[in-house]
């Protein structure tokens, strides 16, 4: 089994000549009524990651509620409490100012919502993580350059949206073993979860993505291997820590614009700052929001 350690880490270098935006520009797609905060860790952790610009494309009242927040993150608010194909135009070009989109963050499961998710998936020209609702939105057809973080669960429903047969998923949600089911996961993508526009039978692979499943051992899935991430504890169930990992994840990519490396760096520092916020804390009673806080203090950027 192929554990990351430290020196599978390779931190985005920065030219000490380069000005505002040169260094990595994300845009963090979402938020709704119920959920305003998954959107703020993932943009926050992006930033804290040491790319230079967050924007959040989010409902006008989250939008607000972030503003509260922090000062840090540019919000473009968009009229309504959800996400609805009214939006797609405006935020597909707004995508066009930034190096890589962000979506699925506290976006929620609205159909309006999810015909967005669909249709502005298909407008993005930039390197994409899709991360929570987007998941479960989106299937391997739909991707491309992509960095995809799910749990299992999450990643149960994208393999049912990607036609992959109910038996195959039952065999892997019910595998144990992580190296036999991130196998299992690489085989059902490869050979099922096919591209069907533009008369290509590339894989989901092929057309560089990759899966980055959380857990206990975290399992990192690429077309050529496949990496094990064993930062971590049981803390890391807490509600807002995909976020942070995904935030991360989309600011190491706007830096140095590598899909694995960027997938490798966040699932190792994600975990290893929870492992830090473990013993500070002397318990599991640290939030996302220390963890956010504790990534200036573990990158050395």
């Amino acid at each position: 089994m192929r554990f990351i350690s430290k020196k599978n880490i390779n931190l985005p270098k920065r030219d000490k000549s380069s000005k505002k935006g040169g260094n990595g520009r994300v845009l963090a797609i979402g938020g709704s009524q119920e959920y305003a905060g998954a959107v703020a860790l993932a943009g926050l952790a992006a930033m804290r990651s040491g790319c230079d610009w967050v924007t959040v494309a989010a409902p006008e009242k989250v939008g607000w509620a972030i503003n509260a927040l922090t000062p840090d993150l540019v919000v473009k608010k968009l009229k309504g409490d959800y996400f609805s194909s009214n939006h797609v135009d405006e935020v597909s070009n707004l995508s066009k100012r930034h190096d890589v989109a962000l979506i699925g963050n506290g976006i929620g499961l609205k159909e309006e919502t999810k015909k967005f998710v669909k249709a502005v998936i298909k407008k993005i020209k930039s390197k994409l993580v899709i991360d929570a609702d987007g998941i479960k939105i989106l299937s391997s057809a739909d991707l491309e350059d992509s960095i995809i973080t799910p749990h299992i669960k999450e990643l149960e429903i994208f393999m049912n949206n990607s036609k992959i047969s109910k038996k195959v998923i039952t065999s892997i949600v019910a595998e144990k073993d992580i190296e036999r089911k991130a196998l299992m996961i690489k085989k059902a993508i490869s050979l099922l979860g096919l591209r069907k526009s533009n008369n290509s039978n590339k894989t989901f692979f092929e057309y560089h993505n990759i899966v980055l499943l959380k857990g206990r051992i975290d399992a990192i899935i690429t077309k050529d291997k496949i990496y094990y991430n064993q930062t971590g504890n049981a803390g890391m169930t807490k509600a807002g820590t995909g976020d942070v990992l995904a935030g991360l994840a989309a600011g190491f990519l706007a830096q140095s614009k590598d899909l694995q490396q960027s997938a490798i760096n966040a699932a190792y520092y994600n975990g290893l700052i929870g492992d830090i916020l473990l013993k500070k804390k002397k318990g599991f009673t640290y939030l996302a929001s220390d963890m956010v806080d504790e990534i200036k203090r573990v990158l050395k950027a």
